[in-house]
């Protein structure tokens, strides 16, 4: 496994390996890796020549400095990780200055307004964050494929867009949800949770299988008020939002349409640890 420490030293390495006509499959990460992590890059080996992975806890995208003071920074044991599975073949773990040269601000972007729904209601600024990185990224990688977890649905549609309004011949794959035994997803975050909370948060994955069984059986209205006494009655947890949304556009939706398919969304704070996940709805 290379470890790429700069981008001249990341440019080196793809132009050495487009030069011989290999494919190159890619996943960004923020690090502290888990299985959610090494289900992208098998994936990626699946379909192409090469995996390359990045580590970069990226600033811009965290609205809240006392949530990017405190997310997990695992580095040694990460490399440690990629190099015991064989998962990739290079890592890249760039410096501020070569994702960001003239400071560390995010670019302006419009995504038909999906940038401010759910996520983007509640973490200003963070979607800017999130594309300016991902397209630095994805620039300086030169993907052919780049793999994305279904757990950030909303932001893999925006990359999505991204990568068409720029016109980057990429193909973003969407990784379904890895979960914990216990029906958690898994996240970097649930690092940052203590084994209580651990155990507690199995709630989240359990009211979404309820949501997907009272889907088509009840009204949109009756559901969202059934989950807001599911977290009512659970005082630990704190409900930032649910909704149902049609799972292309991501418009909220307070009915079924038989042409249209959808998604469940779902945000709470538990033990000061903010937690999301999704579920595609039958």
């Amino acid at each position: 496994m290379e470890i790429l420490r700069s981008k001249s030293a990341l440019r080196a390495y793809i132009e050495r390996n487009k030069e011989m006509g290999k494919h190159i499959g890619f996943a960004p990460t923020m690090g502290a890796l888990h299985e959610g992590h090494l289900a992208l890059y098998k994936a990626a080996r699946q379909e192409n020549d090469l995996v390359v992975s990045s580590i970069f806890v990226n600033p811009t995208q965290f609205n809240n400095a006392h949530d990017l003071e405190f997310y997990p920074r695992t580095l040694e044991a990460d490399l440690a990780l990629l190099e015991q599975s064989k998962a990739v073949d290079a890592v890249y773990i760039p410096k501020v200055s070569d994702l960001y040269p003239e400071g560390l601000v995010s670019k302006s972007y419009e995504f038909d307004g999906l940038e401010n729904k759910m996520e983007g209601e509640f973490r200003p600024g963070h979607f800017n964050g999130v594309a300016t990185v991902v397209e630095t990224l994805l620039t300086q990688v030169r993907p052919n494929r780049a793999y994305f977890g279904e757990k950030d649905f909303q932001q893999l549609r925006i990359i999505q867009k991204l990568v068409a309004q720029k016109q980057l011949p990429i193909q973003i794959v969407p990784v379904p949800i890895l979960r914990e035994k216990s029906g958690l997803a898994m996240s970097s975050r649930n690092e940052r949770l203590s084994s209580k909370d651990r155990k507690a948060a199995k709630l989240i994955h359990e009211t979404l299988i309820k949501v997907d069984q009272w889907f088509r059986v009840i009204s949109i209205k009756e559901i969202n008020e059934r989950v807001t006494q599911v977290f009512e009655k659970a005082p630990e947890f704190k409900l930032e939002y649910f909704s149902i949304a049609d799972e292309e556009t991501l418009e909220p939706t307070d009915f079924f349409y038989m042409d249209h398919t959808y998604r469940a969304f779902i945000a709470v704070h538990l033990g000061g640890v903010r937690l999301i996940d999704t579920m595609h709805l039958e």
